[in-house]
This record gives structure tokens, C-alpha cells and sequence, in this order.
């Protein structure tokens, strides 16, 4: 087995301690490179892909996809299944992505699969719109 070289390792350690420090949000592949590049250890995109996407299939990072015109951004998860258990929202004015645990459309989610047979991924579904700051600023 071909063993990976120390400052690779580190890479992927120091990768994995920022998806980890921001667990709490969706972080872009831009903001890790720029995150390496201040840290005087640039990354290249491809290289970030890469480790990116070993995570994902290691399952411990999940990837977000929405739109096809924004690059998909990523998010450090302890548990995976938890994610799968919640709708997100998208604001369309600064991008933000917010985890919604919302019994009320979990009870939409369950309507829909006894009455249409139609069953949702909630982990894929999106709503988009405004956040309350963006449209907070945009009123005053």
C-alpha cells in the first residue's frame, strides 16, 4: 500500500481541522483555498476536489449541490444521518444555507409519500428565498 508523503498528511489534516471548526456551516472550495493560501500553504483546486471528495466517500463531509450555477460547498458531519433528517434553505441574496429542523414540514414530507407515493429526499430539498438579515437590509 502506497503510504502518502508527511506534508500531504498534513494537508489533509489541517483540511479537515477547518471543515471540522466550521462544522456549523457550508464552506465553498474558494474559502479553503483562500484559507491555505493565508496560511502560506497554498492548495490547488483540483487537490482540494480531491481531498474533498475522499472525505465525502469516507462520510464524513457531506456535499451540497443545489443550482448548477454555484459550486457546491461542504460541511463536516459527526453524524451523517442526522443531515438526512432536515430541508435546507438558500438565500438567494448572500448565499447563506440553513439546516431547518421543522416538524411542520416533516408532517409535508409524510402527507406527500401516504397520499401521492412520492417520497422526499429531505437531505436534497431546497427552499429558497431571503434570510431575515438580508431581507432586513434590503428594507431599510
Amino acid at each position: 500500500m502506497k503510504r502518502d508523503s508527511g506534508y500531504n498528511t498534513k494537508q489533509k489534516e489541517k483540511l479537515l481541522e477547518l471543515l471540522i471548526s466550521n462544522s456549523d456551516r457550508h464552506i465553498s472550495v474558494a474559502e479553503i483555498g483562500a484559507f491555505f493560501a493565508s496560511e502560506g500553504s497554498p492548495l490547488g483546486t483540483a487537490t482540494i476536489y480531491r481531498q474533498l471528495d475522499k472525505l465525502v466517500e469516507r462520510g464524513v463531509v457531506r456535499k451540497y449541490s443545489f443550482d448548477g450555477k454555484t459550486g457546491a460547498c461542504y460541511q463536516y458531519i459527526e453524524d451523517a444521518s442526522a443531515c438526512r433528517e432536515h430541508f435546507h434553505l438558500k438565500c438567494l441574496s448572500c448565499g447563506r444555507l440553513i439546516h431547518l429542523d421543522c416538524q411542520h414540514l416533516m408532517g409535508i414530507n409524510q402527507h406527500i409519500a401516504q397520499h401521492h407515493g412520492f417520497y422526499i429526499d429531505p437531505a436534497q430539498t431546497v427552499f429558497y428565498g431571503k434570510c431575515a438579515d438580508c431581507a432586513e437590509k434590503e428594507d431599510s
